[in-house]
C-alpha cells in the first residue's frame, strides 16, 4: 500500500477535497499501477488544517517502481503547483501482514 498523508490548510480544504476526488485520485488510478484506492480522514483536532491519508494498493513492488519512475514526478509537480505552501505531505509504504 502506497500511503500519502496530507495536512491541508482549512482555507483551501474544500477546493483541495473536490480536486482530489474528481481529478487527482482518478489520475493516479488511471496510471494502471494500482488496483484500489481509499481516502481516509485522520480523526484529530487540528487548528490550522485537516489531515487525510490516501492509500493506493498495488500488485507488487515492480509495479510501484514503475509508478515512482514514470508517473509520480509529474503528478506531484501538478499537485505542488496547485497547492504550494498550503499543505504538508509525507509518503510511506505499507505492507499488509
Amino acid at each position: 500500500i502506497y500511503n500519502v498523508t496530507v495536512s491541508i490548510d482549512k482555507e483551501v480544504h474544500d477546493e483541495w477535497f473536490r480536486w482530489m476526488k474528481e481529478e487527482h485520485i482518478p489520475e493516479v488510478m488511471n496510471t494502471g499501477c494500482f488496483v484500489e484506492s481509499r481516502m481516509c480522514k485522520v480523526l484529530a483536532d487540528e487548528d490550522k488544517g485537516l489531515t487525510y491519508a490516501m492509500q493506493y494498493s498495488c500488485r507488487d513492488m515492480e509495479t510501484l517502481q514503475v509508478y515512482y519512475r514514470d508517473h509520480a514526478p509529474a503528478l506531484q509537480k501538478k499537485y505542488n503547483d496547485r497547492f504550494r505552501d498550503k499543505y504538508a505531505a509525507f509518503r510511506t509504504l505499507l505492507e499488509v501482514v
